[in-house]
C-alpha cells in the first residue's frame, strides 16, 4: 500500500488536533501566570506608592476616596430609583411610592444598580386589571345618548308648523329645548 503526498492518515490529522489543542491550552496557562504575576506586581507597587506617601499625600487620598465614596452612595441611589421607574413603566405596573422602598438595597456593592434585583422586583409586583373592577358611571346622571333621534334648529326651519308640533310631541326636539344641540 502506498501513499500519495495528498494523502494523509487518520491517526495524523487527529495528532495533530491533539498537538494544537495541547499548545492552546500551554498558552492559555502562560497567559493566567502572567496575569497573576502582573497583578501581584500591582498590588507591590501600590503598596510601595502608599508607604511612600507624605502626611499630606495621605490626607489628600483620604479625602479623594471618602468624596468618591459620598458621591456614589448620594448617587447610587437616585440612580436605583430611576432604574426601578424605568423597569416598572416598561413592564406596565405601578411603582410602590419610593419612600416606601428601601432604594439601597437595589445598589451594589461596587455603588452600581443591580439590575437582576430590581427586574425580579418590578416582576413580582401585581399586574394593572384589564378594566374597572367596579359598575362605572353610578349616581352620573343621564348617560348615553337618547333613543329618540334629536332635531336641530336647521331642521326645524325646514319643517311645517303641523310637522314642527308632531316632532315636539315625539321628543324630537328635548335636546334643543335643554340647550344641548
Amino acid at each position: 500500500m502506498t501513499e500519495t503526498p495528498n494523502e494523509t492518515p487518520a491517526s495524523d490529522s487527529t495528532h495533530d488536533i491533539a498537538a494544537l489543542q495541547a499548545e492552546v491550552e500551554k498558552w492559555k496557562a502562560m497567559s493566567r501566570k502572567n496575569e497573576d504575576r502582573f497583578k501581584a506586581a500591582s498590588l507591590e507597587l501600590e503598596g510601595t506608592r502608599r508607604s511612600s506617601l507624605g502626611d499630606h499625600e495621605k490626607a489628600l487620598e483620604a479625602a479623594r476616596t471618602e468624596a468618591r465614596q459620598a458621591v456614589a452612595a448620594e448617587f447610587s441611589t437616585r440612580l436605583a430609583e430611576a432604574e426601578l421607574r424605568a423597569q416598572a413603566a416598561k413592564a406596565g405596573v405601578e411603582l410602590p411610592g419610593v419612600e416606601y422602598l428601601n432604594v439601597a438595597g437595589f445598589v451594589s456593592d461596587d455603588g452600581g444598580v443591580n439590575a437582576d434585583l430590581v427586574t425580579s422586583f418590578v416582576s413580582s409586583l401585581p399586574k394593572p386589571a384589564a378594566g374597572p373592577e367596579f359598575a362605572q358611571g353610578l349616581g352620573l346622571g343621564r348617560q348615553g345618548g337618547t333613543a329618540v333621534p334629536q332635531l336641530t334648529r336647521e331642521h326645524m326651519a325646514r319643517m311645517t308648523p303641523a310637522q314642527i308640533t308632531a316632532a315636539k310631541k315625539a321628543g324630537k326636539f328635548d335636546a334643543l329645548q335643554r340647550g344641548e344641540v
